[in-house]
């Protein structure tokens, strides 16, 4: 009697690799995104999804704070129609990301969700940035 993790038989590699080619093509995870702004290949615009309250407190350096329900044509105009859009919220627990990548998507451009958000970024113990907010 095979073991519970060998009782369904694992699929044939060139299924494996659509299906894994595929998972890649809708997410990148904080190392990647990391990495990338390490060395300076930011090709992709990465957006946190959050409220700006808890943006302010703290997020991913270099992201922009830009909420799935402010994301609107003319909002998205801003930038090129071929931008890649990096998404991430609060982490598994939260849609939010993934709201922001559907909208994205059907605005006609392309997403991929950050795994794991402030979550998997403070998993890996990288750093977080916060905003200074002025008495006024």
């Amino acid at each position: 009697m095979p073991s519970p993790v060998a009782e369904i038989p694992a699929a044939a590699p060139d299924l494996a690799v659509a299906h894994y080619a595929a998972k890649l093509a809708f997410e990148t995870d904080c190392s990647d995104v990391r990495a990338a702004f390490a060395a300076g290949k930011v090709d992709f615009v990465l957006l946190d999804v959050r409220s700006p309250v808890l943006f302010a407190q703290s997020h991913v350096p270099g992201a922009i704070n830009l909420p799935h329900g402010k994301m609107t044509a003319h909002r998205m105009s801003e930038w090129a129609s071929d931008t890649l859009f990096v998404v991430y919220c609060a982490g598994p627990h939260c849609n939010g990301a993934d709201k922001a990548a559907l909208r994205l998507a059907k605005l006609g451009l392309q997403a991929k969700l950050m795994i794991g958000g402030m979550t998997g970024w403070a998993d890996e113990g990288f750093a977080f940035e916060s905003e200074t907010i002025a008495a006024e």
